[in-house]
């Protein structure tokens, strides 16, 4: 990606949008984490034409719209630019988008570019916006990406670390705390689940009294565990008996990964990745090593992995 010019009247910023693992077992739609890596690069500069313009997409995402009416980078920062026209005239901007993450692959990858659409517009503007505010603007974008404006996942891209989403109208969120110590494995197979897919599988459906009362006690201690430090707690309270067990057979080999090791496993978001909670460097890189060779073993699926601390920082300004 090329470093700060100026174009259009305004020097650009570079902004990195990281990655996210969403629900995180029983907190489907309220519960997301951000990863270091990997994440998206948005650009921005201001121009003196209204609206937003997106200039160019590289990278990962070959498929997507070219129209910033209809990327989730775009409506994202035009967002930020109506927020921040209440307050007087605001210039136009211009969008680089750089795509560092697969599509389709559970990791959040419309919240990323929503993110990071939103906080360059942001940053090229002033930072007329607070922190809160930003988190609703990618909303916009992912609204336009997914159909619904969740925010599990651009909530903790924008803001970094875990977050829970207690109501997205009015937005509510709470920052969890890090336990120090937890490291988390992410695999991607080489294979593609839609999100939209992955929530019709939802649709109509109706679960049983038990199965929604066990994954409200996984959920009330996986916050718990957050907050007191236990890391064995919190392994223990990543299994979902609503969500996952109807979206797991959209995975090849998720049963084996989900047995190859870790204080616990899950389905990434929509999938087809898996994350596993770790409590040390050396345990997340055995853990990978095994959940890749179960998608080897199992279904004959090349993969990638990432591992390292829940990224506390968020969507962030580069050099």
């Amino acid at each position: 990606m090329p470093g700060a010019m100026t174009t259009g009247g305004g020097a650009r910023v570079r902004v990195f949008a990281p990655a996210t693992v969403s629900n995180l077992g029983p907190g489907f739609d309220v519960l997301g984490l951000a990863l270091h890596r990997p994440g998206d690069v948005v650009e921005a500069a201001l121009t003196d034409g209204p609206g937003v313009e997106l200039a160019e997409v590289t990278g990962e995402g070959g498929s997507l719209p070219r129209d910033a009416r209809r990327n989730a980078a775009g409506v994202a920062a035009g967002d930020v630019l109506r927020r921040a026209a209440g307050a007087g005239r605001v210039p136009g901007l211009r969008l680089w988008l750089h795509k560092g993450m697969p599509l389709a692959s559970g990791l959040g990858s419309s919240g990323a570019s929503a993110a990071g659409g939103a906080v360059a517009a942001n940053e090229a503007l002033g930072r007329p916006l607070g922190p809160d505010a930003l988190v609703a603007c990618a909303m916009a974008g992912e609204r336009a990406a997914c159909g619904s404006a969740h925010a599990d996942n651009v909530a903790p891209a924008v803001l970094g670390g875990i977050v829970l989403i207690r109501s997205c109208d009015p937005l509510d969120l709470v920052r969890l705390p890090v336990p120090d110590g937890l490291f988390i494995v992410v695999v991607h197979p080489h294979c593609a689940v839609s999100t939209a897919d992955a929530r019709a599988r939802l649709a109509g459906r109706e679960f049983a009294l038990s199965d929604i009362v066990a994954n409200a006690g996984n959920l009330g201690a996986l916050v718990a565990a957050l907050y007191s430090g236990d890391l064995a707690l919190l392994g223990r309270s990543v299994g979902d008996r609503i969500v996952e067990p109807l979206r797991a057979p959209m995975i090849p080999a998720a049963a084996a990964v989900r047995d190859a090791g870790a204080l616990g496993c899950g389905i990434s978001g929509s999938g087809p990745s898996m994350f596993a909670l770790c409590d040390s460097a050396d345990a997340a890189a055995r853990a990978a090593l095994a959940m890749r060779r179960a998608f080897r073993d199992h279904a004959s699926l090349g993969s990638e992995a990432w591992v390292g601390p829940v990224n506390r920082e968020g969507a962030h300004i580069l050099p």
